[in-house]
């Protein structure tokens, strides 16, 4: 079972709770009230009826801000991981199975025999896999035809693992009376984050640590006892900063520090502890803003350049936050709530512009792509966003950066069977 999907049934009464760390405050909001409330941009419905049907014509500047443009379904498993990089989209299932889309149809299948897909990561020609057994797998494009991927490893790998067990001094202990070799994970890996500055992939794992691998030589060069409880969630920014998240209810930040080939990891501060899991981390483009999901249906920021200074919440989900991904001035929040909230970030206040509906089950990630060259043509930003569900499904959605005109739309529910759906 997922440590961050556990924790959503339990969020209802995580609610009430306070946090233990001083400058935490779970009644402060980003903005005056519930941004999801008071907001004059949340409608009724995520788009308007009359552009539920892509068949149909409409005048331009009609199409509303945040629209539902596709479905894609394949009845094989829950919808764990997802990555995508201009018109390409893998998804991670339970089935064993990866998936690739182009253009919302299915370009490409490739399978590992290791189970649960948690986390994938698109680097180069390279896609990186994180299993619920604790191993990260290796695949390469083929540049021939892009269709085809090859693994070409797996981390870390046999003779490393070999290597460091012949050493006593590279065992650590993992469970009471339990050892393994410091280099490999004992429990499922959670999360994946590459470090494009320095090509350093991070894994977050339940064992309770983050480990730093070399992408390019597939080794481990560092294991970080960072948390008491599952680590869900590891994400890098700029300067050599990585945050993790724990469902020990902490958010810590990290220094990477080098002395030659040395890489190591320093604690720099906690930012949050409290009760409720951490289920989720994002960092915004530019690094200036992280931002936590909980198990509570809270989410927490802190600004970099006040120095790590809390804040405040978004409030806009009634059960987990299990999911997050920042893209411009834009956060969107997935949830066992079966909602992704649409959030704009101007200065230090957060509003919701949106609540994206329409999954049948909780949404366990989400990612974001920009959509064409909208931004370099002088139009509106718009982004795609791919939600995965515990509903087997992946909804794409077009959303824009720009607010919402006031009473645009009919603000009636759409049609949901005139939405094209890719079923197998």
């Amino acid at each position: 079972m997922d440590h961050s999907t556990s924790s959503a049934s339990s969020s209802a009464d995580a609610g009430d709770r306070q946090s233990t760390f001083s400058t935490y405050d779970i009644t402060r909001l980003s903005g005056e009230g519930s941004p999801m409330m008071r907001s004059p941009w949340n409608q009724p419905a995520p788009f308007s009826a009359e552009w539920s049907d892509p068949g149909k014509s409409s005048e331009a500047g009609a199409q509303p801000q945040h629209s539902l443009i596709g479905s894609l379904v394949r009845e094989e498993g829950h919808i764990y991981s997802l990555a995508a990089k201009k018109d390409i989209l893998y998804t991670g299932s339970d089935s064993k199975n990866i998936r690739v889309w182009k253009n919302m149809n299915e370009f490409a299948v490739f399978k590992s025999n290791s189970g649960l897909v948690k986390a994938i990561i698109i680097s180069g020609d390279k896609i990186f896999t994180g299993h619920q057994d604790g191993k990260i797998r290796v695949w390469k494009i083929n540049q021939k035809d892009p269709s085809v991927h090859k693994r070409i490893g797996t981390m870390p790998m046999f003779f490393d693992i070999f290597k460091a067990s012949i050493k006593p001094s590279n065992y650590v202990e993992v469970k009471r009376k339990r050892t393994a070799v410091w280099i490999k994970h004992t429990d499922a890996i959670s999360c994946l984050s590459m470090c494009s500055e320095t090509g350093l992939l991070y894994s977050a794992s339940w064992d309770r640590t983050f480990k730093v691998w070399r992408a390019e030589s597939f080794k481990c060069i560092e294991s970080v006892k960072s948390h008491d409880d599952a680590v869900n969630a590891v994400v890098t920014s700029g300067g050599g900063v990585v945050y993790s998240g724990s469902a020990d209810g902490t958010v810590k930040m990290w220094q990477r520090e080098q002395k030659g080939k040395a890489v190591k990891h320093s604690l720099v501060q906690t930012l949050l502890s409290q009760e409720s899991a951490v289920t989720s981390l994002a960092v915004n483009d530019s690094g200036s803003v992280v931002y936590s999901g909980s198990s509570n249906g809270v989410v927490n920021f802190w600004e970099k350049e006040k120095q790590m200074a809390h804040g405040g919440v978004l409030k806009g989900h009634k059960l987990a936050v299990l999911s997050l991904a920042a893209a411009g001035c834009l956060l969107f929040s997935g949830s066992a709530d079966k909602t992704i909230c649409v959030w704009r970030r101007e200065g230090n206040v957060h509003t919701c512009l949106s609540v994206l509906t329409g999954h049948t089950g909780p949404v366990k990630c989400v990612t974001v792509d920009q959509e064409g060259d909208t931004a370099a043509e002088g139009g509106e930003k718009k982004w795609l966003v791919y939600s995965g569900s515990l509903d087997k499904s992946v909804k794409v959605w077009s959303v824009s950066e720009t607010v919402p005109e006031m009473g645009g739309g009919s603000g009636g529910y759409a049609n949901w069977d005139t939405i094209p759906s890719v079923k197998y």
